[in-house]
């Protein structure tokens, strides 16, 4: 009688006969090994040699089962699983995400209709259920971002804001959450740091299309933020070829509008007047028409929370 040995030998090989003495000692040990191997239903001879693959995979999905959140992951990619997929005869292997994966990215699909733009990540995160509510000084300016967002429907106009206050006092904040919750009910918004913005563009000024790309969907986006509006340089380029084209577009297209600064309206308009040239107050006070007819202006002067 031959023994179990030659029979092997003689059947897949010497070498193969390793593979399968290991298939075999893992699919008798792991039970999630073993569930793997089955849900593929694929003969021996083709399981067997995705053995140490197939025990990576087995693997994961035991760290899985006593992961409480990503971070708590220890698989080799944060999130995913190494899966085998059935491909015919043969095995494919990827990532799939796991459950936190796949909530985490439900929950940032939001995001897809914001287009940042210099904007800190603690921006991109802020949300309304983290606002502060227990400033007074803050009272005026939440009431009003509440009944925007209730009372926003796209094509009807609605002015934006003109809000500006003391240094720290979470001008940008409070916006940010108030875009971040209207994107999440599926308009297109863009948040943009002003200063940084017009650098970028000059920058790009020779090359035509990139120009082109950044200031028309800024102009024509859906809602858009000005952040920190009036810490820019002024010159005759960006106060008349940039704002005041972006401002009359969205003026004649009803499209919100929304700023923080610093300064007063009216220190706003001493500061467009001036550039490194001349001063022009005529073509500062259009500019500030524009603003004004575009938003209503509130004046937030809180705590300043970057302490």
């Amino acid at each position: 009688m031959e023994n179990l040995t030659e029979v092997l030998n003689g059947k897949y090989g010497k070498s193969n006969y390793k593979l399968e003495a290991d298939y075999r000692h893992k699919y008798d040990e792991d039970m999630t090994f073993r569930r793997i191997a089955n849900e593929l239903d694929l003969p021996t001879e083709t399981l067997m040699k995705y053995t140490t693959k197939l025990e990576k995979s087995s693997c994961e999905l035991k760290n899985c089962k006593k992961c409480k959140n990503l971070f708590e992951c220890i698989n080799e990619v944060n999130g995913y699983v190494y899966y085998p997929q059935k491909n015919d005869t043969d095995i494919e292997f990827c990532y799939i995400p796991c459950k936190y994966k796949k909530e985490m990215d439900k929950q940032n699909e939001y995001k897809d209709n914001i287009y940042y733009f210099n904007i800190s990540e603690s921006l991109r995160n802020a949300s309304m259920k983290d606002i502060d509510t227990t400033d007074e000084n803050r009272f005026e300016t939440i009431e009003w971002i509440n009944k925007f967002i209730s009372g926003y429907t796209k094509g009807v106009p609605q002015k934006g804001i003109y809000l500006n206050g003391n240094f720290g006092c979470g001008k940008t904040y409070l916006l940010s959450a108030m875009l971040n919750e209207l994107a999440k009910k599926g308009h297109k918004v863009a948040m943009i740091y002003y200063p940084e913005f017009l650098r970028a563009l000059k920058e790009s000024f020779n090359n035509t299309d990139e120009f082109k790309n950044k200031f028309n969907y800024i102009k024509k986006v859906e809602i858009l933020l000005l952040d920190d509006i009036g810490a820019d340089s002024v010159t005759e380029w960006s106060r008349d070829e940039i704002l005041g084209t972006i401002l009359q577009y969205r003026m004649e297209e009803n499209l919100p509008t929304l700023f923080t600064s610093n300064l007063t309206i009216k220190e706003l308009e001493t500061h467009l007047s001036t550039t490194n040239k001349d001063i022009d107050k005529v073509k500062a006070r259009r500019i500030i028409e524009r603003i004004k007819q575009l938003t209503i202006n509130i004046t937030m002067i809180s705590e300043n929370k970057r302490k």
